[in-house]
């Protein structure tokens, strides 16, 4: 266990679910109804944005980036989670607990990283009207997301990556699914390169985004308050209103998340129960707040449904 090369041969067992006898078969079918919706909902979002010409705009194509970072990160947590569940075997290989944490971070940085896209779009749209055209071009929006995906999966590599080269003493994850805090736990050798890295990246994805975020709307606000059009100021607030929402919500549970298993503010159970729940309300809600608040989005989702219900 003490030898690197031997990290990808361990076989890890994660934390209980402790989920009593009788619960175990209405456990299952909750966890997988719930995985269920999540890909219904977030996959009507891509095939309603994808086969929907009207809705190839900037806006739409960044918000395309994050039903399928809300798949990534459910199947990264439900198939695993359900298999315990019925099986009630919490092992899994090094490379399997790894792959998860991997999915599971690219998922949530991904999503930080996309929502504040999504607000640059915002406040170019609506700020600078007169340039949208020339500063969100094909070309422009292509490199955005080329460069936000790149960059979410090079630092989320080197992140867990860092944490391979040391030896390992444990082989017991305190935690109902893998990340990169539960991986550290393990290594039995100064981690300090980790830790500090986990710092710089919660710094400079989570803090980064609520930055520009913060900036960008404060500026629409003072654009809005500028408008003379009540009808465009109404429309432009609803549509970035949705967007804060998703944004302020996903970023609260997971600083709490992130927080808790730095300085343990909370107990094991709470920090868990957050944990999951960054991984399982944002692909559940984020498709039902933008389908019910954006209406040319609901209108195009509601014609898919038919159309697939008629054939």
């Amino acid at each position: 266990m003490n030898d690197t090369p031997g990290h990808w041969t361990l076989e890890l067992t994660m934390k209980s679910l402790n989920i009593p006898v009788g619960y175990i078969y209405p456990a299952f079918v909750f966890g997988t109804l719930t995985y269920v919706i999540i890909l219904f909902c977030n996959i009507l979002v891509i095939t309603t944005i994808v086969f929907t010409k009207s809705l190839h705009s900037p806006m739409f194509i960044l918000l395309l980036n994050l039903p399928i970072l809300d798949v990534m990160g459910a199947t990264a947590l439900f198939p695993q989670l359900l298999h315990s569940i019925v099986s009630n075997d919490r092992s899994i290989s090094y490379p399997g607990c790894f792959l998860q944490a991997l999915l599971i971070h690219i998922y949530g940085s991904g999503n930080f990283l996309f929502l504040t896209a999504m607000a640059y779009d915002r406040y170019i749209a609506i700020c600078l009207p007169l340039r949208y055209h020339s500063l969100m071009t094909s070309n422009i929006l292509i490199r955005i997301i080329v460069v936000v995906w790149l960059f979410d999966i090079l630092i989320i590599v080197v992140l867990l990556g860092i944490s391979t080269r040391f030896k390992l003493c444990k082989n017991y994850i305190l935690d109902v699914f893998c990340n990169n805090p539960s991986l550290v736990k393990l290594v039995c050798e100064d981690s300090s390169v980790n830790r500090n890295y986990g710092v710089f990246t919660i710094i400079l994805v989570q803090g980064g985004s609520l930055f520009l975020v913060i900036f960008t709307y404060i500026q629409i606000l003072l654009t809005c308050m500028k408008t003379k059009q009540s009808d465009a100021r109404g429309k432009a607030l609803q549509t970035c209103g949705t967007h804060l929402v998703v944004f302020l919500f996903f970023h609260l549970i997971c600083i709490i998340a992130t927080m808790s298993h730095r300085f343990d503010i909370l107990s094991p159970n709470l920090r868990q129960a957050l944990g999951a729940s960054a991984i399982v309300f944002p692909p559940v809600l984020n498709p039902l707040i933008y389908g019910l608040n954006t209406k040319e989005l609901q209108k195009n989702m509601i014609k898919i449904i038919k159309r697939t219900s008629n054939n």
